[in-house]
This record gives C-alpha cells, structure tokens and sequence, in this order.
C-alpha cells in the first residue's frame, strides 16, 4: 500500500511540474522555441475583452415584432490576439471576429443572410461600443443587398453580468433594427 501512496505522489508531482511548465510557457508566449511578441490590444479591444464568456437571452426583432431566444460566446484565442464570437439567433448560428489591425479594432461578421461585413469603432465609452460599417471595407448595395450596418453593446452600470445588444441591418433596401437582452451565463 506505502509503494502505490508513493507512486500516487510521484505522478502527482510530475502532472504539478507539467501543468507549471505548460502555463510559464503560455505567460512567456512562445509556442515551442518561438516567441510570440507582446500582445498590446487597443482599448475598444480590452472592452470587447470584458464580454468573454457565455450569454443568453432574447431578441426583438423590429421586422416581425417577435422575441427569439439568442446565445453569444466569446472566447480568447490566437494568443490573446483575436477574440471570436459564435452567436445563435433562434438556431442560426453565425460567427464573428475582433481582432486589432494597425492599432484600430477590426470586426468582422460572418452573418446568415450569406454576407461578411467589415466593421470599425464609431464610439466607445466605458461600459459601451458601437461598430458601423466601414465603407471602404465593403461594397454592398442598400437596395440589393442583405447586411448589417451596426452593431451596439451596453453594459448595465447596475450589473456587469447583463448586456444589452442592439443591430441595424439593411433588408432589402429597408433598414431594420434588433434588440437583445442578455445575461452572462458563465
């Protein structure tokens, strides 16, 4: 019994030596014998930071006068250089990114209605962003095309752990309008 206590302890103090190895590693940044460079994220990127996690909620949608259920998640990856957002509005699920590009916040959003807007910051407070759609970035057409134009985030200055979302999106030339009560889940 004292021979598997002790081979317990040993694999025991090698799992402690390896998980303390692996995150020196991941605060050093290198990835084997490369070193990743400093992450400097801009402040609209910290922000977007602070939404990590799961939420859940509904929808108004101004189109159909209805609430659908919606679910965001948001999650660090590329080294703390891009954050990606898996969004499921009532079973549809879509995709989005936030990553730094010279500086400046980049969004872009992979969206169900077969677009892929490119989004930049128009205002930032604490507690609040707002994107709109850079138009260098893109070449829709209001009266052909499908896409969102905007997109808001509101923390409640009461509770940090709800959000509220709010979306423009060009429909067929008609400009309809989204809002979303969330409350963070994990």
């Amino acid at each position: 019994m004292i021979k598997n206590t002790k081979t317990f302890i040993s694999l025991v103090a090698i799992a402690i030596t390896y998980l303390s190895s692996v995150s020196v590693a991941q605060e050093q940044g290198s990835i084997g014998v490369v070193e990743m460079p400093a992450v400097n994220n801009s402040a609209a990127f910290k922000e977007v930071k602070k939404r990590l996690g799961r939420w859940e909620g509904m929808m108004r949608q101004s189109i159909s006068d209805r609430d659908i259920p919606v679910s965001y998640e948001l999650k660090l990856t590329s080294g703390g250089n891009t954050i990606v957002e898996t969004l499921v509005e009532d079973g549809i699920e879509m995709l989005s990114t936030y990553t730094d590009k010279g500086g400046e916040l980049v969004v872009t959003h992979y969206c169900s209605l077969g677009t892929e807007p490119i989004f930049k910051v128009a205002e930032m407070s604490d507690g609040a962003l707002t994107v709109r759609l850079d138009e260098k970035a893109n070449s829709f057409h209001a009266g052909h095309d499908s896409y969102v134009t905007e997109m808001k985030w509101v923390f409640d200055a009461d509770d940090p752990n709800v959000l509220v979302n709010t979306g423009k999106i060009h429909m067929e030339g008609e400009v309809v309008e989204n809002y979303a009560k969330l409350t963070r889940v994990n």
